[in-house]
């Protein structure tokens, strides 16, 4: 191939060179070809790419192939249930309803019903009418030790950091859940200023304690106290973890670095932002007690909680014993899946460690109920909840009430282009790179994300009223079932049983099936 090249190169300098002798105007293919021989014979020295060393200049199209290769599979060989994560007919159900358009379906669904794994609501002969139940129901977070409670909708904005995000798209994001009346999750980014145009917040405060932390990374209760009483500020939520990448740390980029970020998270510019595994405010079960503690003091007693994604179940009922024999209770807990998203991780991360959301969720559900501290804490989950029936599973299987990141990226404008960690999101809603950012429009896009919400909570009630049900609160697992082979069907309560109210607080009430992880688990250390 390289003396093809040389050859055919020689072969059309001479031809052009001819011409050019004969008709001067042919010289301006000189200006064309000569670059483009110049291109193909750096191709053949250079020593980094072998495709282009032994095909010059032919090589280079399979780089330009590869970079098309994403856009080209969804836009023209994507089936509309292919796509990952989500797919053709889950994302235009979002783009649907956050611009109000008809999001019903002809002809029937495109689901193999009989495929394992299919899940369904059993409805009821009693049926309620859906203008009989309420569109926008609330949920009250809070504690019998939490002094400010807060009424939380069903359906809310999930943990996603300025930074990760770019300013438009978190003004949007706010905006929207102001005028629709939830809250939105700040990300463990910090609290920037576009979190606090009107919106109700959640503090999430990552192991980088970003916002409220001392020069050395430390948590810093001066910086925590004085930003933690604001009034937009509803909740305060410690993360422990996320699905797409728990044990690992958050990772900022230093492209995305600006000065506006370095000084809202209280770090230096420059290089990429880590956020350590782990806490250095507490180091055991106990420890996290006082945690709760001074964070609730420090918050003039708003709501605290936790954002976690179950890994070593023994450490979760370590937690759970230190409530017991402490009386701190958390206020709620954030169940993340391990299909959870995220800006950036490393794909073994995102591939296989963590638990999936609905084994987590039962899990942590029957913790709480097991040790007797449920009526104490609403559970919140996220993890691909974009649809109403997302929700209702999630409930069935024991949230009180659900989170999303990507659903309300999609209804900013996001087409799943799978650039996030590049700086380069098309649609301006994860780069800081300006020209991109002012595309997205705050003041449009913010109605979008207002009624995306409302679509799809009102799609959960309709289906709670189809099953007979009022109230969020009234959803169990008897409601949803699931195929677990061809020929077999289970109910969430027969897949996965309730345990008995205070069952684990003494070994000879604990399930054969907890008893070793309880054993393991102690309140003094992790």
């Amino acid at each position: 191939m390289r003396k093809v090249f040389v050859v055919l190169s020689i072969t059309v300098l001479a031809i052009i060179g001819i011409m050019s002798y004969i008709n001067w105007k042919s010289s301006f293919l000189l200006l064309i070809f000569i670059p483009l021989i110049i291109m193909g014979l750096y191709d053949m020295f250079q020593s980094k790419k072998t495709i282009r060393r032994n095909f010059p200049l032919v090589g280079r199209m399979r780089y330009l192939l590869e970079s098309l290769g994403p856009g080209v599979r969804q836009y023209f060989i994507e089936k509309d249930l292919d796509g990952k994560p989500f797919n053709r007919l889950e994302r235009s159900l979002v783009y649907q309803r956050s611009k109000k358009e008809t999001d019903s379906n002809p002809f029937g669904t495109q689901l193999d019903i009989y495929e394992i794994g299919y899940q369904w609501i059993n409805h009821s002969i009693k049926a309620i009418p859906f203008s009989k139940v309420d569109s926008n129901p609330k949920i009250k977070i809070g504690s019998s030790q939490c002094e400010k409670p807060y009424d939380a909708s069903l359906y809310n904005i999930s943990a996603m950091s300025f930074g990760s995000l770019s300013r438009n798209a978190i003004q949007a994001l706010n905006s929207g859940a102001k005028q629709g009346g939830f809250y939105h999750n700040t990300g463990e980014g910090g609290l920037s200023p576009y979190h606090l145009e009107g919106g109700d917040v959640v503090w999430n405060i990552g192991t980088g304690y970003f916002s409220c932390r001392d020069e050395n990374g430390n948590f810093s209760y001066e910086q925590y106290a004085k930003r933690a009483v604001l009034d937009n500020v509803k909740m305060i939520e410690i993360k422990f973890s996320q699905g797409a990448k728990p044990g690992h740390g958050g990772i900022l980029p230093k492209e995305k670095v600006t000065d506006e970020i370095a000084a809202i998270r209280l770090v230096s510019k420059g290089k990429d932002i880590l956020s350590p595994p782990t806490h250095s405010a507490f180091s055991t079960p106990l420890e996290l007690m006082d945690f709760i503690k001074l964070l609730r003091k420090g918050s003039g007693g708003k709501p605290i909680g936790m954002k976690i994604c179950i890994g070593n179940k023994s450490e979760f009922i370590s937690i759970c014993k230190a409530m017991v024999e402490t009386k701190t209770y958390f206020d709620f807990i954030t169940v993340d899946g391990g299909e959870g998203g995220t800006g950036a991780a490393p794909q073994e991360y995102s591939d296989h460690v963590g638990m999936p959301l609905r084994d987590a969720l039962a899990f942590v559900y029957d913790c709480l109920v097991g040790f007797g501290v449920k009526d104490q804490i609403k559970i919140i989950c996220s993890g691909k909840i974009i649809t109403g029936f997302d929700i209702i599973k999630t409930l069935a299987t024991g949230a009180d009430l659900c989170n999303s990141a990507r659903g309300m990226m999609f209804a900013l404008g996001c087409i799943q282009a799978l650039e996030c960690h590049a700086n380069t999101c098309p649609t301006g809603v994860a780069t800081q790179d300006p020209r991109l950012v002012k595309g997205l429009v705050p003041e449009e896009k913010s109605v979008r994300v207002a009624r995306f919400q409302h679509e799809t909570v009102k799609s959960a009630m309709e289906l709670m009223a189809s099953a007979g049900i009022c109230h969020p609160d009234e959803v169990d697992r008897h409601v949803v079932s699931m195929r677990v082979d061809r020929t077999k069907i289970q109910t969430f309560a027969e897949t996965y049983p309730e345990l008995e109210n205070g069952s684990l607080l003494n070994e000879n009430t604990v399930p054969e099936n907890f008893i070793s992880f309880w054993r393991k688990a102690t309140a003094a250390s992790f």
